[in-house]
């Protein structure tokens, strides 16, 4: 096991193109470190340089003690799993897993024990003497895995491994993902398009933006307290709703109403000026029932929208609805809209709003709804530069 220091690390291609640009990044000895951001931010170019696979435009990359900036990807002690399983067909499962052993001249004995160890950890004992074509898709990327662990490598860098999969063999393969990692200790890189992954997986995310490190923190940091627009529309299913907003004293002015600011936004609102226009940031589930609020109503205001549509996910509602206002003008939410296909990011103009509700509710598709909205959660942006001005 052993540390992964990116040290301003940029790729820049030979037409001109910069991938990468001056990325920072300390991954601790034994972290789970996950890279996540759109199409073309970056992150699998970075994952790429980590393994020597692509090389290093400018900065310094150490794996422990050691630069391996120079060093070829078969001696920075490495193991790849990728999201095309790359297994050989006609070998069985135990002689894919085998095979880095074989091509190291480890012992018959040892690698015997390594396989069978890795199989047990992995639930693929049963299928030791089979053949890829006739194992499904989870067991076929277990199998990846497992020849990875076989090596004991210092550190493992994974590539949307769970990518192919579908949707309910995800789920199940996150649990054991994590669960494998866990159980090693061992330094993981694990680069992911899929947000959720990136929150249920890591000990840290990195967002990434066109080529630029946009923030990096715990799953909780990341939500809670996003540094800027674009960390704030990505992170969380379903995204931030974004309004245009303006501070009156102690007040910001919503589409859907004047919303009482506590005291560290008050102060961050002055900062930045009365009067300015800001962007307000307010996640689904900061909204609710009015009828079912109860005590808390003190926290927030209530409102009425005409619902649109209803979702119910069993264990909770979303409810969907319009507000009168003109969109946000955001380069950051363009772009995440262009990669969320302008399906879950709202886009300038949209103007709509989701609410996630619980699952009592009695709200349906039409009905001029009365809502709350908890104050206590807002969050305010730059409209020009995108911050937060919490991070301001």
């Amino acid at each position: 096991m052993a540390e992964i220091v990116l040290d301003g690390i940029s790729k820049r291609f030979d037409d001109g193109f910069e991938a990468v640009k001056d990325m920072n990044l300390e991954i601790s000895d034994g972290e789970f470190m996950i890279l996540v951001g759109p199409s073309g931010c970056g992150k699998s170019t970075a994952l790429r340089m980590i393994a020597g696979l692509e090389d290093i435009t400018e900065g310094s990359l150490r794996i422990g003690d050691n630069e391996v900036n120079d060093i070829a990807p078969r001696d920075r002690d490495i193991a790849m799993v990728f999201q095309n399983y790359a297994l050989y067909p006609h070998m069985t499962v135990r002689e894919n897993m085998a095979f880095p052993l074989k091509l190291a001249g480890a012992p018959a004995a040892e690698i015997k024990d390594k396989v069978e160890h890795a199989a047990e950890t992995l639930d693929l004992t049963q299928h030791l003497d089979r053949k890829p074509a006739n194992l499904s898709g989870g067991q076929r990327q277990r199998v990846a895995m497992g020849r990875a662990i076989v090596r004991d490598p210092k550190a493992f860098l994974m590539d949307e491994p769970l990518s192919n999969l579908d949707a309910k063999l995800r789920v199940q393969m996150r649990t054991s993902v994590a669960r494998l990692q866990k159980e090693l200790s061992t330094t993981t890189v694990y680069v992911t398009h899929d947000q959720t992954e990136a929150m249920t997986l890591g000990d840290r995310v990195a967002v990434m933006r066109s080529g630029i490190l946009q923030q990096v923190g715990s799953p909780a940091e990341l939500y809670d307290h996003p540094r800027n627009i674009f960390v704030a529309g990505f992170i969380g299913s379903p995204s931030m709703n974004f309004l245009p907003a303006t501070v009156d004293g102690d007040r910001a002015k919503l589409a859907i109403g004047e919303v009482p600011l506590s005291d560290e936004l008050r102060a961050e609102a002055a900062s930045a000026g009365a009067g300015r226009d800001l962007v307000a940031g307010i996640r689904p589930e900061a909204f609710e029932d009015a009828t079912l609020v109860g005590d808390a109503r003190d926290r927030g205001i209530t409102f009425r929208a005409k619902i649109d549509l209803v979702e119910s996910m069993g264990s909770e509602k979303y409810a969907y609805f319009e507000v009168g206002h003109e969109g946000v003008a955001s380069k950051e939410l363009a772009e995440l809209a262009e990669d969320a296909g302008l399906a879950e990011t709202p886009s300038g103009g949209a103007g709509q709003v989701v609410a996630r509700i619980e699952a009592a509710s009695e709200i349906k598709r039409g009905d001029d709804a009365e809502l709350w909205f908890d104050a206590t959660t807002l969050h305010l942006f730059d409209v020009e530069s995108g911050q937060s001005l919490r991070s301001a």
